[in-house]
């Protein structure tokens, strides 16, 4: 039986306010119309300058990145770590980055590319897209008229030509040298720079110079010449190897005439040297530094300095201070740096540890493809990624990973044009033989993932769903 003093408190309370609660019939109907009830949500996207990455994959929105646009209000810094193990689309992502970029007539892109096949370099075939040849190090061309590249170069200060000869030194050692040995390496240095003229001075003047080492330098700090001697001798030995040894031909001779720093690829070719050896942190170290005093410049362009295998400048603390010194100096004159590597416990355990920090804290923007559970652990603990994203990491597929921008995380599914395709897929030794049935796999899954989008579009049983939605992945 009803209350007859709430039934008169409901009443007065209607009349006063309108009535509180509204009773309804339930209706049955499918997802597909009920979704219309909650309106889909989305992390707000980084503008719509620059060039398109792909999708973001909750929303389906185009995910449009460019740290030069970026940079100063929504990037403390326009650097960039990309994340992966082998297989998961890092390289398509670089070389497709790469190629929108060069759409804008003020940037310029140098790739340090350490991996290759059937003897050239992965990206030739952009290099000869866009006529360009790279600049193959190669110890044994060198010798028969290849490149080469000189530490002495007058294009860089003396300052740090010094530098990079004791960093050459440092990591073929695997120690800081000492005082006396830099004392010997600076005397011979001032000496070989003041004396030579009408010529670049080359690594052989400074052999020369320790082994043979001037009273002067001796007298001005009041030591014998034999002790000036002493001090060099191991310093002596390791460039040796640069003039003599197993790197002989690539930086014991002026540099190569006629090196176009104006074109807007410049493609450095490694794949020729062997990559656990210390010559690749070496070359690094020395194009590194070269292309500070030489490609760097205060003109307004927009510039990327791409290196993979980057675990080689990251790991050895001595090439890892010299690129810090760059990328703070870069920075200010509009260079983006961006270092490709499989693990992070690779750089970040190391004995670079430290200089390895400050780097990734210069990379403002990082991107993760997948990796096994426990080193996306590691990973989102150094990078301070939020636990959802470290969670999804190891069931991420080829193509899509986690864009951490300055805070802003996403999954963004990587998009690749037609006419890309053929220029960024590598590994051409297990494809050239089945390219019949790699078509028309592309052409499935290109199909299905319009299907889907149309799904995601439309909803399912729309007739308007059967249209194609167009998606442009160029700049």
């Amino acid at each position: 039986m009803l209350d007859p003093l709430a039934t008169l408190t409901d009443a007065f309370t209607s009349f006063l306010f309108g009535k509180v609660e509204t009773t309804r019939l339930p209706v049955r109907t499918s997802t597909g119309q009920a979704q219309a009830v909650y309106l889909p949500t989305a992390a707000p996207g980084l503008g719509d300058s620059g060039v398109v990455i792909g999708r973001e994959v909750y929303s389906g929105k185009g995910y449009i990145y460019d740290p030069f646009q970026l940079y100063g209000q929504q990037l403390p810094a326009p650097h960039w770590l990309v994340l992966g193990e082998s297989g998961n689309g890092k390289s398509a992502l670089e070389k497709t980055y790469v190629l929108r970029q060069l759409r804008f007539r003020d940037r310029q892109v140098v790739v340090l590319d350490a991996q290759g096949e059937d003897g050239v370099g992965e990206w030739n075939l952009i290099a000869q897209q866009l006529g360009i040849t790279p600049i193959r190090l190669d110890p044994t061309a060198a010798l028969n008229g290849g490149i080469r590249l000189n530490p002495l170069d007058p294009a860089i200060t003396t300052t740090g030509q010094l530098a990079l000869l004791r960093t050459i030194i440092e990591v073929a050692t695997g120690r800081g040298l000492d005082e006396r040995a830099g004392f010997a390496l600076k005397v011979a240095h001032a000496y070989v720079n003041e004396t030579i003229v009408g010529r670049q001075p080359v690594l052989t003047d400074i052999v020369e110079q320790l082994r043979h080492p001037e009273a002067e330098s001796a007298e001005s700090m009041n030591v014998d010449i034999d002790d000036v001697r002493a001090w060099g001798l191991d310093v002596a030995l390791v460039l040796d190897r640069l003039v003599d040894g197993d790197l002989r031909g690539m930086f014991d001779g002026p540099t190569t005439a006629g090196i176009d720093l104006d074109a807007p690829l410049i493609v450095f070719d490694l794949s020729h040297i062997d990559r656990n050896s210390i010559a690749m942190p070496i070359l690094m170290a020395i194009v590194g530094v070269w292309l500070e005093h030489t490609w760097i410049r205060p003109d307004r362009k927009k510039r990327i300095f791409l290196v993979e295998e980057a675990w080689h400048i990251i790991n050895s603390p001595f090439v890892a201070q010299l690129f810090q010194r760059l990328l703070k100096f870069g920075r200010r004159l509009g260079l983006s740096f961006v270092a490709v590597v499989h693990h992070l416990s690779d750089v970040v355990d190391g004995a670079a540890a430290k200089e390895a920090a400050a780097i990734l804290k210069m990379a403002s923007t990082r991107t993760v493809y997948a990796q096994k559970a426990d080193e996306a652990r590691a990973t989102g603990q150094v990078l301070g990624l939020p636990r959802w994203a470290v969670e999804i990491i190891p069931t991420l597929t080829p193509g899509i990973a986690v864009w951490d921008v300055n805070g802003n995380v996403q999954v963004v599914k990587h998009l690749i044009t037609d006419a890309e395709r053929p220029l960024v897929y590598t590994d051409r030794a297990m494809t050239e033989d089945g390219d019949d049935l790699a078509r028309e796999l592309a052409a499935e899954a290109a199909a299905a993932e319009r299907a889907a989008a149309a799904m995601e579009v439309y909803g399912p049983g729309d007739p308007a769903g059967a249209a194609e939605p167009s998606e442009s992945t160029v700049a």
